[in-house]
């Protein structure tokens, strides 16, 4: 059974398509990456996941399970999203990383913030300084660190180091791929990025007009010299690639 299988959906917004007829198989453990062309749907498509956007047909399962027979609050504990760009809350680095368990009525000990904050390399000597004093690079871990405190099985990750620097984006793949290899999650990660891509990736799906036109491995994808045309296309920049 895959960790996250979709089936023939299709979104639409004020009557344009956006998504039309995406079936896709993510297993669990995989970091899927996804490419293509600005408006080609690939927030969209994860927006569908966790049910930012409600779907015009088709079926989205977790675990087996359809996401609509779960309430919306469940699901997002087991499907947490980051963003391009994170906001910190008032207060502590520690509220921020205790925020999402606080507003669910858990409680989360000092112990486990220490620990989240180690998994995504981020100092536990910040733990009681304030948020607002965390650099980019630290804001996204934190960001990281604020999602796994829910404890998800599937992450989403809409371009999450798009606004960094090459030091903080280093930091934050890094954390990413640790928790991946250390704590098998799953990960579905937007990049416009081939580089990275390239680095992180298992899988690459190529997405354009809110349709699948490849999905294969990384090498078959975006090998420099033996990839797939169209994607290298997107690569450099040449949206009329993708189409021949």
């Amino acid at each position: 059974m895959p960790k996250l299988a979709i089936r023939n959906l299709s979104l639409k917004r004020g009557g344009a398509t956006v998504l039309q007829d995406i079936s896709l198989d993510v297993a669990e453990g995989e970091l899927l990456v996804v490419i293509g062309p600005s408006g080609g749907g690939k927030s969209s498509l994860l927006r569908c996941i966790n049910r930012l956007n409600d779907i015009e047909s088709g079926a989205v399962e977790l675990d087996g399970r359809s996401i609509y027979d779960m309430p919306v609050t469940a699901l997002r504990r087991q499907v947490g999203m980051l963003f391009q760009k994170t906001a910190a809350f008032e207060g502590t680095v520690a509220d921020n990383i205790a925020f999402g368990a606080r507003a669910q009525g858990e409680t989360i000990s000092r112990a486990a913030i220490l620990d989240l904050m180690a998994q995504v390399s981020l100092e536990v000597e910040l733990a009681d300084k304030p948020a607002s004093d965390l650099s980019g690079g630290q804001e996204q871990r934190l960001a990281i660190a604020r999602a796994l405190a829910l404890n998800p099985s599937l992450l989403l990750l809409d371009e999450p180091t798009s606004a960094l620097d090459p030091i903080a984006t280093s930091h934050v793949e890094d954390s990413l791929l640790h928790l991946r290899e250390n704590a098998n999650l799953t990960m579905i990660w937007v990049s416009h990025a081939i580089e990275q891509a390239r680095r992180v990736g298992s899988r690459v799906l190529l997405l354009d007009a809110g349709r699948v036109i490849r999905e294969d491995t990384v090498a078959a994808m975006l090998d420099p010299e033996r990839g797939d045309k169209r994607a290298l296309a997107f690569a450099e920049g040449d949206r009329a690639g993708l189409q021949r």
